[in-house]
């Protein structure tokens, strides 16, 4: 027996996404990395214990988490390992996957370029870009480092969706302001400065440095904390053999929410920013 019921009829990812809390929206990205692990697995229906488990949430956050996108499982079964990824990757926006720009050509920006997991989960880096002389012209994972003085032109050709900067502090916002002059409504940053951008542009900041404080915080309040029972690839999105009682996930400390002179509200690193904003991890 598998999962027999569908999302209601006529009600799309996109109608759905008006009424998805933002920390849902986050914790789908989970379930959906989770998901995409079974089915390499040869998984075909998960138990919501299971799944809420691998994601490292408790199985009441996911069913609820699960109910935003119409019926999906079966009580006493499951939910359809093939038919659940597709629906999250729906409401998510990934169905027809997403061109990527990327500006800055340094080891980051090389590491990120070169990393598969990308295009496997349907974002494709079609063009890179950079201001050196040394690296303009240089061949990365398949593609040619161009000018990015010819930015505005190659993002006419390209098509991108979503635009990734991996620059110096200092040169960032120049980057941004060029990314948006060129038609990017969706930019990731990975420099450590708040970028002002219009409300109509989505930016998100990923902060190494912060993610690697919160892990300081997190290994010194559970230092004294009892063990966990033993899960087999507790975490990793594998299910594990010898389920213990699911649990909440620790849940980060939040960060202050802060109004700045040309960004709207920051939020935690684990709930999508409203437009125009800057997430800080």
């Amino acid at each position: 027996m598998t999962e027999q019921h569908e999302a209601p009829s006529g009600v799309s990812g996109r109608a759905l996404q008006k009424d998805i809390p933002q920390a849902t929206v986050a914790r789908l990205a989970t379930y959906l990395r989770v998901l995409a692990l079974l089915a390499d697995d040869g998984v075909a229906i998960v138990s919501s214990e299971e799944l809420a488990v691998a994601a490292g949430v408790n199985s009441a956050k996911l069913r609820k988490d699960l109910s935003f996108l119409g019926p999906n499982g079966v009580r006493g079964v499951g939910y359809d390992v093939a038919k659940l990824r597709s629906r999250i990757e729906d409401v998510l926006g990934l169905s027809q996957g997403h061109r990527v720009v990327l500006v800055g050509a340094g080891n980051l920006g090389r590491a990120l370029v070169g990393y598969r997991g990308f295009q496997r989960r349907g974002f494709t880096v079609v063009g890179m870009f950079d201001n050196h002389p040394d690296v303009i012209g240089m061949s990365v994972a398949g593609l040619v480092v161009r000018d990015v003085a010819a930015l505005a032109e190659a993002v006419a050709a390209l098509e991108p969706t979503i635009a990734v900067i991996t620059v110096p502090d200092d040169a960032a916002q120049d980057v941004c302001d060029r990314l948006v002059a060129s038609g990017l409504q969706s930019i990731l940053s990975f420099a450590p400065c708040e970028l002002v951008a219009p409300a109509t542009v989505e930016v998100r900041r990923v902060d190494l440095a912060v993610e690697m404080q919160m892990l300081s915080f997190e290994r010194v309040r559970n230092a004294d904390a009892a063990p966990f029972p033993e899960v087999a690839h507790a975490g990793s999105g594998r299910i594990a053999h010898r389920l213990p009682t699911p649990h909440s996930a620790a849940t980060h400390p939040g960060l202050k929410h802060s109004a700045t002179p040309h960004t709207a509200t920051s939020h935690t690193a684990t709930e999508p920013s409203s437009k125009g904003s800057v997430v800080t991890p």
